[in-house]
């Protein structure tokens, strides 16, 4: 009966989460402890109470048979998919973003939730798309399978979670076997519209001189020149395509279809940009440009990292979250007061708790051999490396601040709550690897 109960149990996966759990609550505390010794804040309880629950989740999703989520995936995906429309009319601002349903201190961010139900819904998808034909006409329906969830975010505006939802659509859709040039369209489309978004920022407020070429990228009816030639020369390309059969005709509509996008796409996304999304953006090219405003953050960040030394200043002794120089300090910028108080070790270990999550993670993937499976494990595993990439390059001013929390560390508990639902599935899936 034991041996049943426990079958498939994943030790190192479970201990892991738990240990990061608690690193989390631990920091999460110490950063709520003022100079003078003052206990101003209670988010370390709220935290406790919200591991206790998202245990509780993630042991009950264990025992639950992950296949049976195959089925109602598409509803599970339409639901929030409704939510994020309803917190986009009706949700909560915070920080200035329209992100949260319900009263302050007991509200959800849907966003959150989201991530899991779009990778359920897009691991079914994947799994039923390999008995089509047509493999363009289901790349683009996957893309809008997560448009759809990326623009609603995009609206609130939520730049930061929205992002996610791009990478985790090429690896998962990597793993499915999508064509590799479809993926590098959308790959080389995304690079080129930061860029276009990136350049008239950098030229206005940091670089010294004009260059003629971005003036294109500035000036509204240039942007249409643009867009109309591009889409000229596309034209003409699918004609060729059409009537001259040349392959090379194939080519140049894909390039310019490319530039096409990401221009459309740049000038977008400076609609929706907020002012103090902008000045992200260049604090992270300068953070010297605005260091008592916009940059303090990073360059907080980047002390509290570096003051750290290989063993840190000892837990409570930490200068940078006792004096509250570091704003969000038990959020986005917890690895920072890791890093601080333990130093480089302190860091080292959060680095191999989460390399021994990703390790078990793929394992269950490799050994998987259900479909849904391995797409459902391998959107988890882009989600949780993502979210810890980002973070933490955020924490070291290798990458600009976007909001993105460090799964299992940081205060919150929609963010908590969706790795615990995550890795609540991994272990579900291991349990019932020996059944296919």
């Amino acid at each position: 009966m034991r041996a049943r109960l426990f079958s498939g149990f994943d030790p190192l996966l479970f201990i892991s989460s738990i240990v990061l759990m608690v690193v989390g609550i631990l920091f999460i505390y110490s950063s709520s402890v003022s100079s003078t010794g003052i206990v101003f804040s209670n988010e370390y309880i709220k935290q406790i109470i919200w591991a206790a629950a998202g245990i509780a989740f993630m042991l009950l999703i264990y025992y639950f048979d992950y296949s049976r989520l195959e089925i109602v995936a598409p509803y599970i995906y339409l639901i929030f998919i409704v939510l994020l429309i309803i917190t986009l009319l009706f949700g909560r601002v915070v920080n200035g973003s329209r992100s949260w349903l319900g009263p302050a201190g007991v509200g959800i961010q849907p966003s959150e939730f989201t991530k899991i139900a779009f990778i359920l819904f897009y691991a079914v998808f994947l799994k039923n798309s390999r008995k089509r034909k047509n493999e363009l006409v289901q790349f683009f329906l996957g893309l809008g399978i997560v448009l759809v969830p990326f623009i609603l975010i995009l609206l609130q505006p939520d730049m930061g979670t929205a992002i996610v939802f791009i990478p985790l659509f090429i690896t998962m859709s990597f793993i499915g076997g999508t064509r590799k040039r479809y993926l590098l369209f959308l790959l080389l489309s995304l690079i080129l519209m930061v860029l276009f978004t990136v350049l008239p920022i950098w030229q206005e407020h940091i670089s010294e001189k004009r260059i003629p070429l971005i003036m294109i990228l500035e000036k509204s009816v240039f942007i249409r020149y643009s867009v109309l030639s591009l889409a000229l020369i596309s034209a003409l390309s699918v004609f060729g395509l059409a009537v001259l059969k040349k392959k090379y005709f194939y080519w140049i509509l894909y390039g310019t279809v490319i530039f096409l996008c990401s221009l459309l796409g740049s000038a977008a996304t400076r609609l929706v940009l907020k002012e103090y999304q902008i000045m992200r953006l260049i604090v992270f090219l300068n953070p010297g440009i605005d260091p008592q405003g916009a940059g303090w953050n990073i360059i907080q960040s980047i002390t509290a990292v570096g003051s750290g030394g290989i063993l840190g200043k000892g837990f409570l002794k930490g200068t940078q979250s006792h004096y509250r120089y570091l704003p969000q300090q038990s959020t986005d910028f917890i690895f920072s007061i890791v890093s601080e108080v333990w130093g480089f070790l302190g860091g080292l270990l959060v680095f191999s708790l989460f390399l021994i999550v990703l390790i078990r993670t793929l394992m269950i993937i490799i050994q998987s051999k259900d479909l849904f499976a391995v797409y459902l494990g391998a959107g988890i595993m882009g989600m949780i490396f993502l979210h810890f990439m980002v973070n933490i390059g955020m924490a070291m001013g290798i990458m600009p601040i976007t909001g993105i929390p460090l799964f299992f560390l940081s205060y919150g508990g929609s963010s908590l709550w969706t790795v615990l639902i995550a890795v609540g599935l991994l272990m579900s899936i291991n349990r019932n690897i020996q059944r296919f």
